[in-house]
């Protein structure tokens, strides 16, 4: 692990109330109240909608989001994608492989059938370097990629909730998003860690989708 031993890490882990909470919900990781307080402020998910969920494991942020789409009667999908394994969960297909490798972006239209993402999350982070600037650029570029799928993929009025970590780049990526979004802005959920310089940015009301050609 860069920059703490593992055992100063579970010393941590053990301490905070949000991994303590997980256990007691159910839930994978303690990541899932991000996922939560977000939702409770902007209402992300609908019943019968379809999700992506990029960054997937270890699969919070997807037991989240089946138990939202997944109610009042209608059933919705979750397809998610890491490189990391992740054990099943009834109603989400998982797909294991780097989410920037083409052939993986195949297997998840593939995987949709056609069906229009109403909602894509990434929870996706680089390998952390502890070099701060490398890091911001490699999530930067992450991000990048999950804004390029929207284009694409996501139907109009549709959202994208992504992870960044803040530096002198982000201004020019929230500028991209205006371009294809409605109304984008930023979130920092309390379960966030208070040194973590992680952030959401929120965008809404997606404008136009690109054919593969544009």
């Amino acid at each position: 692990m860069s920059r703490k031993t593992g055992s100063a890490w579970r010393a941590q882990q053990g301490q905070d109330p949000y991994f303590k909470l997980a256990k007691k919900c159910g839930f994978r990781s303690r990541a899932a109240f991000k996922l939560e307080e977000i939702d409770r402020q902007e209402k992300l998910f609908h019943p019968g909608s379809v999700v992506v969920d990029l960054g997937a494991a270890p699969g919070s942020w997807s037991q989240v989001a089946i138990q939202r789409v997944s109610n009042s009667g209608r059933v919705g999908h979750v397809v998610a994608v890491d490189l990391l394994p992740m054990s099943p969960l009834a109603g989400v297909d998982f797909i294991q492989g780097d989410f920037l490798d083409i052939d993986v972006q195949r297997r998840l239209h593939e995987v949709l059938m056609s069906k229009e993402p109403t909602l894509v999350i990434s929870d996706m982070a680089p390998n952390i370097s502890g070099i701060r600037l490398v890091d911001q650029t490699k999530s930067l570029h992450l991000a990048d990629q999950c804004l390029q799928f929207c284009r694409t993929t996501l139907a109009l009025g549709g959202s994208l909730l992504v992870k960044i970590f803040e530096g002198p780049d982000v201004p020019a990526y929230r500028t991209q998003l205006m371009q294809s979004f409605n109304e984008v802005k930023s979130m920092k959920p309390k379960a966030s860690r208070a040194d973590s310089s992680e952030t959401y940015l929120l965008a809404k009301g997606f404008k136009a989708k690109l054919s593969v050609r544009d």
